[in-house]
């Protein structure tokens, strides 16, 4: 089972998207969710590094309920997590 205890996240200009990490036992998974994944969670977000953050940490429990359930243990690389992600029934 993945947990989130780490808050640390940050923005990835490159990606444009915010990183952040979960733990399967002793094993650190990263994650990426984009910045539409973030506008459609809370679209009044300001489009800037700050905004997307804010965003991120005002959905902090939306999106890492949303990372666990497509979190594959032993999967190497990062996970994206993208719009699609938090339709609903997801």
């Amino acid at each position: 089972m993945i947990a989130f205890p780490n808050n640390s996240r940050s923005y990835d200009r490159t990606r444009r998207a915010v990183h952040f990490w979960g733990y399967d036992s002793a094993i650190e998974a990263s994650f990426f969710i984009e910045e539409d994944a973030l506008r459609q969670l809370q679209p009044d977000a300001r489009a800037d590094e700050s905004g997307f953050l804010s965003a991120f940490d005002s959905n902090r429990d939306v999106i890492c309920a949303a990372a666990a359930k497509v979190y594959v243990r032993g999967s190497r690389g990062s996970d994206d997590l993208v719009a699609a992600n938090f339709w609903r029934g997801f």
